[in-house]
């Protein structure tokens, strides 16, 4: 038997994340690596500093991969092999780090910087994102094409499920394209604006962008475990693949789309997937991408039994 372990994203935080495992040696190398004491924030709040983005990465982070660690083990027992790891935008972090491909206390520390970039490069206000329910692809597209300009611009960030793709831009732009896509298709658009500290997944994080090359150019990378499947192409990459390519993608994908509808649907309907780190977000956008893919979510009563049981 073989299983796929995807990784969640920003937007599952919640205060008391990890209460599980406290006292878990990754909380100590977590606490060195962010600078300040994670561990009680995830821990005990409060929920106003933990939704901050340059504190909500490595929360997310940190408890995936100690969930991880619980869930690696039980695997072993059973022989159970890991086929492939995917990770939602900040969860390709902790995909890679479980892949082997950068320590625990590089990714912690390098989606600390990645968070507290992204929330340095735009001002408070110019931009925003929007989950757009029941739009195509194409005239989501095509209406983002059409509402950028020289000085604002607008993209799809997140293909999260079939019938909701997040655009993110300039605050005039998105509402430009909203706009647009109405007169195509002659109907009221569903957009709901997101509750997030900066617009994620666009060319406004540019800045970020360069800023955490410098970065992960201190961190070693090294070659994969098991494959992963990239968020910015939905392809996925052997364990041969030179880990150069795998930090190149992690800064494309700064800018880049998060192909995650494209990437579950490259998983063969047998898959048995296994949700590692906070909440079930990710189990009920893959139901709605393939509903005959069987989804464990560890971050629940029955999680890791459901896991000895399989």
């Amino acid at each position: 038997m073989k299983v796929t372990v995807v990784f969640p994203g920003q937007g599952t935080q919640y205060v008391g994340m990890g209460t599980v495992f406290s006292g878990h040696a990754h909380f100590a190398s977590a606490n060195s690596a962010t600078g300040y004491n994670l561990e009680k924030l995830m821990l005990e709040g409060p929920a106003e500093d933990l939704k901050l983005t340059e504190n909500t990465q490595p929360a997310i982070v940190t408890h995936s991969l100690i969930m991880f660690e619980k869930l690696k083990s039980i695997l072993g027992l059973k022989d159970i092999k890991i086929e492939r790891v995917l990770g939602h935008s900040v969860g390709e972090y902790a995909a890679l780090a479980a892949a082997g491909v950068v320590e625990f206390s590089d990714a912690v520390r390098a989606v600390h910087y990645r968070g507290k970039y992204m929330q340095e490069s735009v001002p408070q206000g110019k931009g925003t994102m929007y989950a757009i329910l029941k739009q195509s692809e194409i005239t989501i597209r095509e209406a983002c094409e059409a509402a950028s300009n020289s000085e604002e611009s607008v993209s799809p960030a997140n293909f999260n499920e079939p019938n909701q793709i997040v655009i993110s831009g300039d605050k005039v732009a998105c509402e430009t394209a909203i706009r647009l896509m109405g007169e195509k298709t002659n109907d009221r658009v569903k957009a709901i604006e997101l509750q997030v500290s900066a617009p994620f997944h666009c060319a406004l994080m540019k800045p970020a962008e360069i800023k955490l090359k410098s970065v992960l150019d201190e961190i070693t990378f090294h070659p994969l475990k098991f494959p992963y499947i990239a968020n910015v192409d939905a392809h996925e990459y052997a364990t041969d693949t030179n880990p150069v390519t795998i930090k190149e993608n992690l800064l494309k994908q700064v800018c880049g789309s998060v192909l995650w509808t494209q990437s579950i649907q490259k998983l063969p309907d047998e898959t048995i997937i296994i949700e590692c780190g906070p909440g079930k977000v990710l189990a009920g956008l893959i139901k709605k991408i393939n509903p005959n893919l069987k989804v464990i979510s560890l971050d629940n009563e029955t999680g890791f039994s459901e896991v000895e049981a399989l």
